[in-house]
């Protein structure tokens, strides 16, 4: 009789697949998490919601990678999955935090926050907002972390507009900004100084409700350094099209 032919992939290949789409999937509950702790105005909950889901967000593409997850189960899209709750933590959360913590003027306040969800809903939809090159295409919606410095900062509300419409209109301005876990130019470096980033927010956010305002506008010369890498690589991107045009 002849052997019966082998399964293409084992029971616990499936089984490690099945659970990297549980750990993306939980980034959903961080954010529900959110939207009820910010509802009871629990800033340092809300944040601390909000940073677990960046933190799963930054995982499990290593994890669906390294365990085949979209050639083991290829009728799953984990992508789409990724982007559904991405939108919700990246953009829907920290768009009502902005409306609920009163960060911008009183009369503005809806707008401001509905010009976050409106230009992001454009930035999440457009065909190569991630790049052939791993870079995102526009301003990358990282609203979560526009809040954070916002709110412990304490600017005056019509500051915080202000940034809110330029980095909207940055959503429409090809600029190609690096993609830290994915982007292959200095990213040795730029994990480094993530790391260390993250590591100094999170120092600021537990002195909450007096953060050293010191530390927090220190921790803005990574957020230079990420821009200015962008900015740099965006120019690199122009002159070799130019090049090969």
């Amino acid at each position: 009789m002849a052997n019966k032919q082998a399964a293409p992939f084992t029971m616990t290949e499936r089984l490690l697949a099945w659970t990297v789409h549980l750990v993306t999937a939980s980034g959903s509950v961080f954010g529900l998490l959110s939207l009820i702790a910010i509802t009871q105005h629990e800033w340092m909950f809300a944040f601390i919601c909000m940073a677990a889901a960046i933190f799963v967000d930054s995982v499990d593409g290593t994890l669906a990678r390294m365990w085949r997850v979209k050639q083991i189960i290829p009728n799953f899209d984990g992508a789409l999955l990724d982007n559904i709750i991405d939108y919700l933590n990246y953009v829907v959360v920290p768009a009502f935090f902005l409306y609920e913590a009163a960060l911008l003027p009183p009369e503005l306040a809806l707008a401001g926050a509905a010009l976050v969800v409106l230009t992001s809903g454009y930035q999440f939809c457009q065909a190569d907002a991630k790049t052939d090159d791993n870079h995102f295409k526009g301003f990358p919606s990282y609203w979560n972390v526009v809040v954070f410095y916002l709110f412990l900062l304490g600017l005056n509300p019509w500051i915080s507009l202000g940034i809110i419409a330029l980095l909207g209109f940055l959503v429409f301005v090809p600029i190609h900004y690096v993609y830290p876990s994915r982007t292959v130019e200095q990213q040795r470096l730029t994990l480094v100084l993530s790391a260390v980033w993250g590591a100094t927010t999170l120092i600021a956010l537990l002195q909450y409700p007096n953060p050293q305002k010191p530390l927090i506008w220190a921790s803005l010369l990574y957020v230079l350094y990420y821009v200015g890498l962008s900015l740099y690589q965006t120019a690199n991107h122009l002159r070799h099209r130019e090049s090969r045009g």
